[in-house]
């Protein structure tokens, strides 16, 4: 019923009449803000009438959108995509897909939106009056990454058009979906900025099993994570830990709670230790279409045991753009453990922190550890000049406490508590955009994966 090939009907005098409705529009779980409540204008234009088996093409002009482009963030020239749904009734029903260009002038900060007009064509297969109904619609838009806006009616609308189908005896077939997009609104031909690479979900190489990473088999892959004498006598170089489950509880404007697995090796390298830090593969989904090195990892290592204080390791960022929802491997995280105080000194994971970069602008969604996690390596220590005992080695954060949880002050600072996390998402060069007093877009992250 709906789309069809065709050509498009025009001979009857077109109509057009301006519908408004109630509109709520849905932010993202991640931006922390409400719904929006605004009102929407549509005018629809089609045939004033037509026959059975005519295709015509209905038109969705936005007369004014649910609410003002926020102080934020200036559109860009032709980055804006809006798709919607218009519902048919009378002599047909289902829905009928919209879509416009990517085409727009540029949007100031605090201006009115102003989106391209929406079209699709529909194949009419029975006699009678056919009414419009303008439905729910999304925005996309393009640049500096790909976001999306979804706004919905909050009130009965009414039909915005009707065409007047008389039966022209010619046989009718069963209408094709005009191609239009999908009302999520992800642009069909890919050109959102942010390039993902449907390859680059893969993107960190963390290794899943971890237990072997470092080098040479030591024998400790136990809690204690090394052998008798390890980090201390026996020759021995390398210490693979034990990969242990860790639940995050994560700050504005990052997830509520994510859970994974996470390795820490060691290697011995006089009287300190290189530590490797690895993550199950497939660890998250990216939070949005993002290009290679936008996406860091930093973890903060708690000592306990002999030793007191925490080690912070850091990752590269991702080496190929990531695609929105796509699983993402975490790269690798390296830093360098100096014992303060001899004896059997435990390693335990800490705060995750994922650090997203556009250009000089950066979000810090840091992540601490719920409840008491296991440690992942044990090692014979040897005090050494200006060791962690007690402190930081890293210098972010103070001593943690013995059984392995992160302390506070380890917590990294994310420029944004409550209402601020808008103001903080807004000034990362357009990860703040869009309809409705400022939907922000990173796609809600999935929860932290427990490998694969």
């Amino acid at each position: 019923m709906i789309g069809g090939a065709g050509m498009l009907l025009a001979a009857s005098p077109a109509q057009a009449a301006d519908v408004s409705y109630k509109t709520e529009c849905i932010p993202p779980p991640i931006s922390g803000l409400p719904a929006v409540q605004g009102t929407t204008k549509v005018q629809l234009t089609v045939p004033a009438a037509a026959k059975v088996g005519d295709t015509v093409e209905v038109v969705w002009k936005t007369v004014e959108a649910a609410s003002r482009n926020p102080d934020v963030l200036d559109l860009d020239k032709d980055t804006v995509k809006p798709t919607g749904t218009v519902k048919l009734g009378g002599a047909a029903t289902g829905d009928l897909k919209m879509e416009g260009p990517r085409q727009n002038p540029a949007i100031p900060k605090n201006s009115p939106m102003i989106l391209p007009d929406m079209k699709g064509s529909l194949k009419l297969e029975k006699a009678g009056d056919l009414t419009l109904t303008p439905d729910g619609y999304n925005i996309n838009v393009s640049k500096p990454l790909s976001t999306d806006t979804k706004c919905s009616p909050k009130e009965t609308v009414q039909p915005g058009a009707t065409i007047k189908v008389t039966d022209g005896g010619g046989a009718t077939t069963g209408g094709a979906d005009t191609g239009g997009a999908d009302a999520g609104g992800a642009d069909a031909g890919g050109a959102d900025a942010g390039g993902a690479d449907a390859g680059g979900a893969d993107t960190g190489g963390a290794d899943d099993g971890g237990a072997d990473a470092g080098g040479a088999d030591t024998g400790g892959t136990d809690a204690g994570g090394a052998t008798a004498g390890s980090g201390g006598s026996g020759g021995a170089t390398d210490f693979p830990g034990k990969e242990v489950a860790v639940d995050f509880a994560c700050k504005s404007p990052g997830p509520a709670a994510i859970a994974g697995k996470v390795t820490i090796n060691a290697k011995k390298d006089g009287g300190s230790y290189g530590l490797t830090v690895k993550t199950a593969k497939g660890v998250m989904d990216s939070p949005a279409d993002l290009p290679a090195g936008a996406l860091k990892p930093s973890m903060k290592i708690v000592i306990g045991g002999a030793d007191k204080g925490s080690v912070n390791v850091t990752g590269p960022g991702n080496p190929a753009p990531l695609e929105t929802g796509k699983p993402v491997d975490l790269p690798d995280m390296t830093g360098t453990y100096k014992p303060g105080a001899s004896g059997k000194s435990t390693l335990t994971p800490g705060t995750l922190t994922i650090d997203v970069t556009l250009g000089t602008s950066k979000i810090n969604i840091p992540c601490t550890v719920k409840g008491t996690p296991k440690a992942s390596l044990e090692l014979d220590t040897t005090a050494q000049q200006g060791g962690a005992s007690g402190g930081d080695t890293a210098g972010s954060g103070g001593a943690a406490a013995a059984g392995g949880t992160a302390s506070g002050g380890g917590l990294a600072a994310t420029g944004a508590e409550d209402n601020g996390a808008l103001r903080a998402l807004g000034l990362v060069a357009g990860t703040a955009i869009l309809l409705g007093g400022a939907v922000f877009t990173f796609t809600p992250w999935r929860r932290l994966r427990s490998g694969r």
